[in-house]
């Protein structure tokens, strides 16, 4: 159900990267890298698809963020053999918060989620490359991220891919085992880890968003698979609320041809 050919997936998202980068007039790429297995899978990907020569990435601590992050950065990067610079981002979140002591952790990930993007960006003009997100299924599913924060991207190699699959596939394109077997956590604050922000195992809302999402099960059904009626309602109403971050900015209806909704083209119309 939640199984993937591993080889097969590998060799169409290595094709998709050349394809998108290279017609576009790019060879280069830039990522964040976290220290998580997403962006690692994403790292070796890149490095597959394009050499690692052409692979430039950023690794953006804050002061409270778990020193494991950052040396586990470090080691997929230094594995890859891929061009990296570490930029701590201390300095411009708190002075954003300075006057505001009572700003809570929400905002304040935030805030790190967004100045990363920031400097990804600059880091692509630089570098005459394209940046590369690094948000899974799972994520994009739940809203279980920061708009023109981390969701930002060029191209996304692993949005159809759910957090189950990214394990997956990181076994076989061997990611560091350390990357692989901890948990999960956006380090926005310290001891956050993402399963118990979300209520619910990657395991348990993988399995129920492929049933809603993929196969489109009524919620007679999940209930008869022995899922709980506020379990089903809690993971609808994510996917429903977080519908905005998914979609382009709605844009006010005032002429015969609107950008997105009468003035629609392919991605890719005219390259």
């Amino acid at each position: 159900m939640l199984k993937i050919n591993v080889e097969s997936v590998t060799t169409i998202l290595e094709h998709f990267l050349r394809q998108e980068i290279y017609k576009i007039g790019f060879k280069d790429a830039v990522l964040g890298l976290s220290g998580g297995v997403d962006s690692a899978v994403v790292a070796v990907l890149l490095a597959r698809a394009l050499g690692p020569e052409n692979v430039h990435a950023l690794i953006m601590p804050y002061r409270q963020s778990n020193p494991d992050s950052q040396a586990h950065a470090e080691l997929a990067a230094k594995e890859l053999n891929i061009h990296y610079e570490v930029r701590d981002i201390s300095p411009m979140v708190d002075a954003f918060f300075a006057n505001e002591p009572q700003a809570d952790p929400l905002r304040k990930g935030n805030k790190m989620a967004r100045e990363r993007m920031c400097f990804l960006y600059d880091f692509s003009a630089v570098q005459k490359a394209l940046v590369i997100g690094t948000s899974n299924k799972t994520e994009l599913l739940l809203g279980y991220g920061t708009i023109f924060g981390d969701l930002a991207s060029a191209i996304n190699p692993i949005g159809d891919l759910y957090k189950t699959h990214i394990w997956e596939l990181a076994e076989f394109l061997k990611v560091p085992r350390p990357i692989i077997d901890k948990p999960p956590s956006a380090d926005l604050w310290i001891g956050q880890t993402d399963e118990e922000e979300l209520g619910h195992t990657y395991k348990e809302i993988d399995k129920l968003l492929y049933y809603l999402v993929d196969l489109r099960y009524p919620d007679e059904i999940l209930m008869e698979l022995g899922y709980r009626p506020e379990v089903i309602k809690d993971i609808q109403g994510r996917i429903q609320r977080n519908q905005f971050k998914r979609r382009p900015p709605v844009i006010a209806k005032l002429t015969n041809r609107t950008i997105n909704q009468d003035f629609r083209y392919c991605r890719d119309w005219g390259v």
